[in-house]
């Protein structure tokens, strides 16, 4: 076996984009039809662009951000198979202030919130989020919960061996900061050439955090309404959920 854990990002982003269950990027599609009309769009951390070419399908323009060049080639990709028109920027959620123009509305789901380390990135990331909306706009994002880390996520284990040239394996432990996790995933791919398997790996590490902390920061940032549901917005939130769905609102004055 080879371990190739320096191999091009390029190469672990298309196994990652191929990993994602296609019914999850419907059901955000669907969420977000829900709270929003088609109009003008930014998707935050939008990868691969999954969700991104169906809501351009539904007639929103959208621009896609994501800090991994690896991702939005993908996106690009996709977008053209779809033959659909995405902009995409490369920039950190942190920090995009440079890019001045606002919207009526900003989106970021799948975890994007929760793969910034510590609570002045979330706030950063929120105060970009409010800075680049209209008067008036919308957020709308999910975040996995304590919950999910502490509970579910607990001594997971998950194999994926159904194509024996190109094994998944994900195990999941704790963080060292409360309510965090860190995911390591191998993909072992077979090498005709050698007669044995490549590792590509990388370790994710996520961060939440309790109800309570997220309703604060989304008004320190300055949203002025706050709804929070679970379930892709069909049930009320509760502290067993695994993901909780968020709708702020940024008032209406500049």
């Amino acid at each position: 076996m080879t371990d190739e854990n320096n191999a091009p990002y390029q190469t672990f982003a298309s196994l990652y984009d191929n990993l994602f269950d296609g019914d999850l990027y419907v059901d955000w599609q669907h969420y977000v039809e829900d709270h929003l009309p088609a109009s003008k769009i930014l998707d935050l951390g939008g990868g691969a662009g999954r969700l991104a070419v169906l809501l351009a399908k539904k007639g929103f323009t959208v621009d896609l951000l994501d800090m991994a060049p690896a991702m939005l080639s993908l996106a690009q990709k996709h977008a053209e198979e779809a033959n659909v028109d995405l902009r995409l920027l490369e920039a950190d959620i942190r920090d995009f202030s440079d890019w001045e123009e606002k919207y009526p509305a900003i989106v970021s789901f799948a975890d994007t919130f929760n793969y910034l380390p510590g609570k002045a990135d979330f706030q950063a990331g929120l105060k970009q989020v409010y800075d680049h909306l209209e008067p008036g706009g919308t957020f709308l994002f999910d975040v996995i919960t304590p919950y999910q880390v502490n509970v579910l996520y607990d001594n997971y284990c998950y194999n994926n061996d159904d194509d024996p040239d190109q094994i998944f394996m994900w195990t999941s432990f704790p963080g060292e900061e409360k309510n965090s996790v860190d995911h390591d995933l191998k993909f072992f791919l077979y090498n005709e050439d050698i007669d044995a398997f490549n590792l590509v790996r990388e370790v994710h590490h996520e961060q939440t955090y309790d109800m309570a902390y997220y309703q604060k920061a989304l008004r320190k940032a300055g949203f002025d309404q706050v709804e929070i549901s679970a379930d892709f917005g069909r049930k009320t939130a509760d502290d067993q959920d695994d993901r909780w769905f968020f709708v702020a609102h940024k008032g209406g004055v500049s």
